[in-house]
């Protein structure tokens, strides 16, 4: 059976972020890029309704999960991968460089000890260059400094993500 990428975008009005669940034809294997908990400032609640969202997707399309890949640390909204990890299964993931951003966020806003700045908090820590599966469907994660200085960019089939 060839290989065959699916791409579901989610948007998310309230951030203008886009969830993508990518899967696998061939072997149902799937990962969610840049997922999304909904957080609202004026209450300073949390929701899970985008994420849910995500969690239907997988489920109704029997997908098995993998990944869970953040491009970059967020300021425009927060992740919602420890959620879906529990829901959905994956490895958190994102670019080694997070360390150097955490590093600067512990000092610039004099952070308790408590807070890591080792990565620890993701399952895997991507160097430039290096390559993984999402089922047969071979991927890179590329390191594209800019918006912060631990911006990720997976090519996963041929898209850039």
């Amino acid at each position: 059976m060839e290989n065959k990428l699916h791409i579901h975008p989610i948007f998310d009005t309230d951030s203008h972020t886009v969830t993508y669940v990518v899967w696998d034809d061939a072997t149902k294997k799937s990962a969610v890029i840049d997922s999304v908990l909904d957080y609202n400032h004026k209450n300073v609640a949390t929701t899970t309704i985008l994420a849910d969202q995500v969690v239907a997707f997988i489920e109704t399309h029997e997908l098995d999960n993998q990944w869970l890949l953040e491009t970059h640390m967020h300021a425009d909204h927060i992740s919602a991968s420890t959620y879906l990890q529990e829901k959905i299964g994956g490895k958190k993931a994102i670019g080694a460089e997070i360390t150097n951003v955490q590093k600067y966020l512990k000092e610039a806003f004099d952070l308790t000890e408590q807070f890591k700045t080792d990565g620890s908090q993701f399952d895997h820590l991507f160097a430039d260059g290096e390559t993984f599966m999402i089922g047969s469907i071979s991927a890179k994660a590329i390191h594209t400094p800019g918006h912060t200085p631990a911006d990720m960019v997976y090519e996963i089939d041929g898209v850039l993500f």
